[in-house]
């Protein structure tokens, strides 16, 4: 039989086994994997000798194109998607944000529009909700029964997004009967609120105020209520962009009574510290973002998480606004700083880094945490998140030695600074594939606009 691609020569590494073999892909599928398949029949042969063949990333946060206080996230779905690729991540899932007064079904419209035509690779949406009246709670099984599977609810930002503790309880038990999965931001919103206020009126506004105004007790406590909410709804609980110790201790704990409880971190909670402030001037208004920065000691007891299994995913919390012109808008006070940073491009090099190239785990538990588990999770696998036949062909030919320092000089975000500026990596992606197609090769974009589909997602699956 013919192969569009044949992959052959690299080091195939899934969840569970890491073995050398030839790949192959056919109408955007793997359709064989094994040893010496026939070359002659492929149409396009790529040598994967010495590097590693990986599924696809899997970045199940992201804010792309975000209307937020005047202004709206940097990155669209075309360049956020197109950045994506360039560092690996084939799966993006993306936040339709309904506000309030709005039905559910008009946040999904609203985002499936922004993206269709645009995306490069294959993206889904989590539902935000922001206001329940009962008439949604319907609504919620209606998106479940279309491939809307998850939905995040906030416990911070009063006024805006936040939700009482009743109306959170009444989605979680939505959940625990529709199959679906409910994303946490986890933080106590109205006790954040009082400080905050505080500190402005002690002429306390440069953005390292963000930092200390958020402290991590707030964090721990709402994320121990939102497992206390879910364990007396019946329902597993996600808790999104873990920040803290504390936090990460709430989740260990819940986990360790065999509660379905699981928590994601993102790549500047393991490189960056609340140190990161002590720049010149307004510089520190990079650096904001929800949770805030931590102290430095947090970042060796994330990675211990990631790699005892405490935390089982790695998202980036994608979410870029350029220095000039959009973060200046909070220069005379750090309330308006537009919140997010960029990390879209660099999660799979800087997890790899960190985490298999240092040795503190292996390359498997990488494969896991940043593609396989997130596919699990949100009901994309095994047509994602996997090399398997009958999967979906999003493929990484990976060099694990190639080295790369991270500067907004040469990423492909479409934002005036990098988070990670300096920070050298060891493992880059050489070529993606999405679903059988090239999409990025030599450091050059292959793939086009409007390629990506929306991806229907399966109920949740206990893991």
């Amino acid at each position: 039989m013919g192969f569009d691609t044949l992959i052959v020569n690299g080091r195939v590494v899934t969840a569970t086994d890491t073995y050398t073999s030839d790949v192959a892909i056919s109408n955007g599928k793997v359709t064989a994997i094994g040893q010496g398949l026939p070359r002659e029949n492929a149409t396009k042969i790529i040598d994967a000798a010495g590097k590693y063949v990986l599924p696809g990333g899997i970045d199940v946060h992201t804010h792309l194109d975000m209307p937020f206080g005047g202004t709206k996230s940097a990155d669209d779905f075309e360049t956020g998607t197109r950045a994506a690729a360039f560092g690996g991540t084939t799966t993006l899932i993306d936040f339709a944000i309904q506000y309030k007064g709005q039905t559910l079904r008009t946040a999904f419209d609203a985002w499936m529009e922004k993206a269709s035509g645009k995306a490069v690779a294959d993206y889904s949406f989590h539902c935000i909700i922001t206001d329940l009246p009962d008439a949604q709670l319907e609504e919620m099984n209606a998106l479940v029964r279309d491939g809307v599977t998850s939905f995040k609810l906030f416990m911070a930002y009063p006024g805006v997004f936040m939700l009482d503790d009743g109306s959170i309880f009444k989605a979680l038990r939505a959940t625990a009967k529709n199959g679906g999965l409910v994303c946490m931001h986890a933080e106590n919103g109205s006790a954040i609120d009082v400080i905050v206020q505080q500190a402005l009126a002690d002429g306390k506004k440069a953005p390292k105020y963000h930092a200390l105004t958020r402290p991590t007790t707030a964090e721990a406590e709402a994320t121990a209520r939102a497992i206390a909410l879910a364990e007396m709804a019946g329902a597993p609980v996600y808790i999104v962009h873990l920040s803290c110790n504390e936090a990460l201790e709430k989740v260990r704990e819940a986990r360790d009574r065999g509660l379905p409880v699981y928590a994601e971190t993102c790549p500047q909670y393991l490189y960056l510290s609340i140190e990161n402030f002590d720049v010149p001037g307004f510089e520190g208004a990079k650096y904001v973002f929800t949770p805030p920065l931590r102290e430095k000691w947090h970042q060796e007891k994330l990675w211990n998480g990631l790699k005892r299994d405490h935390l089982q995913v790695v998202s980036t919390d994608h979410c870029p606004f350029c220095f000039k012109e959009q973060k200046e808008l909070g220069r005379d006070d750090f309330t308006k700083i537009p919140n997010g940073g960029p990390g879209i491009e660099h999660r799979m090099s800087l997890i790899y880094s960190g985490g298999v190239a240092q040795g503190r785990f292996s390359v498997n538990r990488f494969v896991e945490l940043v593609s396989t588990t997130p596919a699990k999770l949100f009901g994309l696998y095994p047509r994602k998140g996997t090399i398997a036949a009958g999967s979906d062909a999003d493929l990484v030919i990976f060099d694990p030695e190639r080295k790369h320092t991270i500067s907004a000089k040469t990423h492909h975000m479409r934002v005036d600074y990098s988070m990670f500026e300096g920070i050298q990596v060891t493992g880059m992606p050489d070529a993606v594939l999405s679903r059988g197609r090239v999409i990025v090769e030599a450091d050059k974009f292959v793939g086009r606009a409007g390629a990506g589909e929306f991806l229907k997602r399966q109920l949740y699956s206990q893991q």
